[in-house]
């Protein structure tokens, strides 16, 4: 018999822009998908600092009473080393507010649940993040080091094991060989053990001068490039976790809401007009222009029949170029 998965906290990051709807929008398909979740939803929300131009906390007091209402928890946290200069990083400072020991899975706010998220069979000992990936970073320039250069320096600056974290099974050199991940989500037992290895390693990626990094950028992909080392170090990897359910039926990392229409199953559309019909949601969330016309006024529909969702164009600039061409492009 299956050990049944530990209580669990999830945590996704809200902000006075966009992501305050996205947030209340996570909240609502989470409850509606997952009633029984018996853990806590903390939605970790960045203080004003001096690392901000303006304060980027939830204000919204309309956004704040919804989220309220859904029992999702407002988590203040202190910005002490990224801020507006890398607004990926609050994904990384925000778990060192969350309750120290308790296990969480953090997920990117544009994601929607749509399904059992207690059918998942998180190992919290093993952690691990999404698979759902592009061969983003690094780059290899033309003089080199190439991918095996690269990322083979960045495991010895932290003194782990490179060999160990190869898949064999891909060519030297080709990007999939080496352990890289969506930072979508991610899972682990505690959030500050997770926290402070991810913040350590972030800010040395983004301030040592490593030679074999000369060239490559850091901006977006420095959460991403810094998130597979600290899984591998807290002996974590690939293939953790059962494939199917994140990233699959039980989430929906959409990103934007016109390559959701565009992209996603009649299942993920119907959730999120399910979740956005009530009238103490649909008020709140009308106030962000691309929910209240593509999905309140339904013009995302529009968008979904200029596609075959089973036979997209593999570049996903070819579905933005589309889109954009019709007028509807909107974020």
């Amino acid at each position: 018999m299956q050990a049944k998965t530990p209580k669990f906290n999830v945590v996704i990051v809200g902000q006075n822009n966009r992501l305050q709807y996205e947030a209340l929008l996570f909240a609502a398909s989470l409850r509606h998908s997952s009633p029984d979740f018996a853990g806590r939803l903390f939605v970790a929300s960045p203080n004003s600092g001096p690392r901000w131009s303006q304060d980027p906390g939830l204000q919204n007091e309309d956004v704040l009473k919804a989220l309220k209402q859904l029992d999702a928890e407002v988590l203040p946290f202190d910005n002490l080393v990224f801020g507006e200069s890398y607004p990926n990083g609050n994904k990384i400072e925000a778990l060192l507010a969350l309750p120290e020991g308790e296990p969480f899975v953090f997920f990117d706010s544009d994601t929607l649940i749509i399904g059992d998220l207690n059918s998942v069979a998180f190992d919290f000992d093993r952690p691990s993040a999404s698979q759902k990936v592009e061969g983003t970073w690094p780059r290899p320039t033309l003089y080199g080091p190439g991918f095996d250069g690269i990322w083979g320096a960045l495991y010895r600056r932290f003194g782990l094991d490179f060999d160990s974290s190869l898949d064999r099974s891909q060519p030297h050199d080709y990007w999939r060989r080496y352990l890289y991940f969506n930072a979508g989500f991610f899972y682990y037992r505690c959030p500050k053990e997770f926290g402070e290895r991810y913040l350590e390693y972030a800010r040395t990626i983004r301030d040592e001068d490593i030679p074999e990094m000369a060239g490559q950028t850091l901006t977006p992909w420095l959460d991403q490039i810094a998130l597979p080392l600290v899984i591998h170090s807290l002996g974590g990897g690939r293939d953790t976790l059962p494939q199917g359910l994140l990233d699959g039926s039980v989430s929906c990392h959409y990103r934007l809401f016109p390559l959701l229409y565009a992209r996603e199953s009649d299942h993920v559309v119907e959730v999120l007009e399910t979740v956005v019909a009530p009238n103490k949601i649909k008020k709140v969330l009308k106030g962000y222009e691309p929910i209240r016309k593509l999905v309140i006024q339904r013009k995302g529909h529009k968008i979904r029949q200029m596609f075959d969702r089973d036979n997209l164009p593999q570049r996903e600039q070819v579905i933005r170029n589309r889109i954009k061409t019709s007028g509807l492009w909107m974020r």
